[in-house]
């Protein structure tokens, strides 16, 4: 049985000495003996001790206390730490043997054996009192199970309220951490058994009450920066690098959390007993605080062993004991670390084991299905009848240890799991159906674009192209844009020989040819293998269009129109529209078709249409976008879209064979060269401004812009492709599919959350989900070209784990388990 000894100091001061009443008891009953004596006057005590702080206080320590005033001095050496250490010791001793102390000190070894667990409780207001360290006292030190605390002359019992969980609940506040390692702090309370941690890391003030306020908590950690007033009254510590708070700015908060069940709080932190000494007030049972600025290491040492202790069943006192003497170990390094710890007690309470702070029920009643169901005792036949049948009922709760400590999963947790799952994602789709999460899909997808691998070049397109110094070298034939007509007559002349598919001219000519170049007019009326361009108006953009080349006919020409996305870059291909009867341009079908179509019906394929319209080309059908596809939403999808799959060969820039006007004209390109191919006639030249943005970035992480001619082939190459290489056209799931896939993840979070309550593991799960969920949408996007939800199922993952850890700490931990109590009368 565990002995209580309480050390009751009356108004006094070192200057007048203290009235001392000693009580000897049994735990958890009245005192048995009781003796009055007194303590001498010893102001040099106080001289003896403040010169030790002093010293101790310039030690060359790496963590110091904010709000510690420093004294500019120079730094201690160890060894007058030790000797002043070893003086105050001494004094303090013989204080202890004074002729008027004698009969407490008698009273004590007559009362007391040397193997009893004894709490020696020191009561007392002075401040310098509780600041000696009184753990150096001989007779503490002759009896091995014996640890002393600090208590204030005022408490009173709290009323908890009752348990809901059987777990350890520890709410760990991570303050300010400048200067401080308590990345250590975190993964030794990460270790501790059948324990339920949530960090707070650098909170706000308003974070930090929320969390007491709104749950029960065992045990309060606090690590970082603290500080004491002088006057020992108050303290501070500080929860980030910008707030610090008083107890008293935690008061209601705090007790608060102290009703709803706290029973621990532990300061490792420096300088700590002001703290202990206004958190009294709350009624809290008991505090662990550091009484003088700590290094890290000792901090994390005593945490360490403190915890290792106490979890595997040895009292708190002991435990105590047990992790401040391992410090003496570290005298060597950081003297006087074993003076360190302190224990702060409410005397109305018994500090609990560690075993109890997880059960939760005290003295008077058992729990069914806990260890302690067979302790019960006989309560008569009609109660034993009830016990009998109530143990039966629930055999398969305590039918071994090991299930009794497990949370039990009930089918009603899988169904709120399951509710919060449709609820989460069913707002994740609705936000998505309108558009909000657009912007975000469309840089996510091009993202997953940039890391599919290169592919194979395309071979059967060449590109003319006309450069800065192709436009140059046409000076004196005074050019109305990029290519001359004499230097068209000559390209197309060059071109012909050679016996091209099909040859396509990007390049606006709203204008008839000149008059002294009848050859030109003749070959651009003539030339069946010949497409130009125009452009369609748009009467949204209130763009009036671009009129056709007057020598070529319509059914020649193709619209070189683009869809662009909100941010200006191409995604989109437009296969084909409806012009306005206004438009200058007529073009039904896009210049990329129409050389496309050229190129198949040379090949005897022919365009097709399916019976709810698609296009076919071969065996290929060319679904068309609609205003909800993929991770498109309420978009203009008129006309015929499909989704444009670039191809990439070390760039968007090199996929396609290229050579100049200036090559072509002089002959330095072999027909073999042009022969059976789609030729491609277009400007690089930046004068003339003909870029466009596409999904892929350069080197230096800008948005790539490629040539309009160069963008075109890209379109050709895509139809070709498709029919003739199988390679896939980008589509996406089905709306069903999508709805169901972002279901999915919103339930695995929740599942996640449910089964791994620690944060650390949490967070570790939740990276590893999300890039498998990224991994997953590259895998169908590079092997099927599937463009499948990767932004929606992260939000949806991401807000289930919050909801669902919400919902956890707050509601379902009352249907974990199922305890029935019996009162024994």
């Amino acid at each position: 049985m565990t002995k209580l000894v309480v050390f009751k100091f009356g108004k006094g001061s070192f200057e007048a000495g203290f009235p001392v009443t000693l009580q000897i008891g049994e735990e958890n009953s009245r005192a048995e003996t009781e003796v009055i004596g007194e303590l001498p006057p010893d102001k040099e005590l106080v001289l003896d001790f403040n010169n030790w702080q002093a010293i101790y206080r310039n030690l060359d320590f790496s963590a110091r206390p904010k709000g510690l005033p420093k004294v500019q001095k120079v730094i201690s050496r160890d060894v007058e730490c030790l000797q002043a250490a070893e003086k105050l010791r001494h004094h303090l001793n013989q204080w202890l043997q004074s002729e008027t102390f004698r009969n407490i000190r008698e009273k004590w070894l007559e009362k007391l054996q040397k193997y009893d667990q004894i709490r020696v409780i020191l009561q007392t207001e002075d401040y310098q009192l509780q600041k000696l360290p009184w753990h150096l006292w001989e007779i503490i030190e002759r009896y091995p199970n014996a640890e002393i605390a600090l208590a204030a002359p005022s408490y009173e019992k709290v009323n908890f309220f009752p348990k809901t969980t059987t777990k350890v609940k520890v709410l760990a506040l991570l303050g300010d951490s400048q200067g401080v390692d308590i990345a250590t702090d975190r993964l030794i309370l990460e270790q501790l058994p059948d324990t339920k941690i949530d960090f707070l890391v650098e909170p706000s003030c308003e974070d930090l009450t929320d969390n007491l306020w709104q749950q029960n908590w065992d045990i309060l950690f606090f690590a970082g920066h603290s500080s004491s007033h002088s006057t020992g009254e108050t303290g501070q510590i500080y929860i980030n690098q910008t707030e610090s708070l008083t107890i008293s700015q935690l008061k209601y908060a705090l007790k608060q959390a102290v009703e709803r069940g706290l029973k621990l709080a532990i300061f490792n932190s420096c300088d700590g007993l002001g703290l202990a000494r206004e958190f009294a007030s709350l009624q809290i049972p008991q505090l662990i605080v550091m009484r003088e600025p700590v290094p890290d290491r000792v901090a994390q040492t005593f945490l360490k062993h403190f915890l290792q202790a106490y979890s595997q069943g040895q009292s708190l006192y002991l435990a105590v004991r047990i992790a401040r003497e391992r410090l003496q170990g570290l005298d060597g390094q950081f003297p006087c670390a074993s003076w360190l710890p302190v224990i702060y007690q409410n005397l109305a309470e018994i500090p609990p084991s560690w075993q109890e702070l997880g059960m939760g029920n005290g003295g008077g009643s058992a729990v069914l299905g806990s260890p302690q169901v067979e302790q019960l005792p006989s309560l008569g036949m009609g109660h034993g009848a009830l016990v009998s049948r109530l143990s039966s009922s629930f055999s398969s709760v305590s039918s071994s240890p090991e299930s009794t400590n497990k949370v039990k999963r009930s089918k009603l947790d899988f169904l709120w799991l399951i509710f919060i799952s449709l609820i989460t994602s069913g707002l994740v789709v609705s936000v998505r159906y309108v558009g909000i999460l657009q912007t975000l899909e469309l840089q996510a997808f091009d993202r997953l674009q940039q890391l599919r691998p290169d592919e194979k070049p395309e071979s059967r397109l060449l590109v003319v192209t006309i450069t800065e110094e192709d436009v140059q070298a046409q000076s004196q034939e005074k050019p109305q844009g990029s290519l001359a007509d004499e230097s068209l007559l000559k390209l197309l002349k060059k071109l012909e020989a050679s016996q091209p598919l099909a040859i396509g001219l990007d390049i606006y000519r709203d204008r008839p040819v000149k008059s002294n170049l009848p050859e030109l007019r003749k070959h651009l009326y003539n030339n069946k293998h010949l497409i130009s361009v125009c452009r369609v108006s748009d009467p949204l953009s209130e763009h009036p269009g671009i009129k056709p080349p007057p020598e070529i006919s319509l059914e020649r020409l193709g619209f070189s129109d683009l869809v662009l996305d909100p941010d200006n870059i191409v995604r989109r291909h437009l296969l084909a529209l409806t012009p306005p009867p206004s438009s200058p341009c007529k073009a039904s079908y896009s210049f990329s078709t129409q050389l496309a179509l050229r190129y198949l019906a040379a090949k005897n394929i022919s365009l097709k249409f399916t019976r709810d319209g698609a296009w076919k080309l071969g065996k290929i059908t060319f679904q068309p976008l609609t205003a909800h596809t993929g991770g498109y939403q309420g978009i203009d999808a008129s006309g015929h879209q499909i989704l444009l799959n670039y191809r990439s060969y070390s760039s968007l820039k090199t996929f396609v064979p290229q050579v100049t006007l200036r090559e072509i004209i002089t002959g330095k390109v072999h027909a073999s060269t042009i022969k059976n191919k789609i030729v491609l006639i277009g400007t690089t030249a930046q004068s003339f401004q003909d870029y466009s943005s596409t999904p892929y970035l350069t080197t230096g992480g800008a948005i790539e812009k490629i040539p309009g001619v160069l963008l075109q082939a890209q379109m050709i190459s895509q139809l070709l492709s498709a029919v003739f290489d199988e390679r896939s056209l980008l589509s996406t799931w089905h709306l069903w599919q999508e709805i169901i896939w972002i279901f999915a993840w919103s339930l695995v979070a929740s599942l996640v959350v449910y089964y791994i309550e620690r944060l650390f593991y949490l967070t570790i799960l939740t990276c590893i989900a999300i890039v498998s969920l990224y991994g997953i949408c590259l895998i169908f996007l590079i092997k099927w070209s599937i463009w499948i939800p990767l932004v929606p199922p992260i939000m949806s993952f991401t807000i289930s784990i919050i909801v669902t850890a919400y919902f956890m700490k707050n509601y379902l931990n009352l249907s974990k388990s199922t305890q029935i109590v019996v009162i024994n009368k």
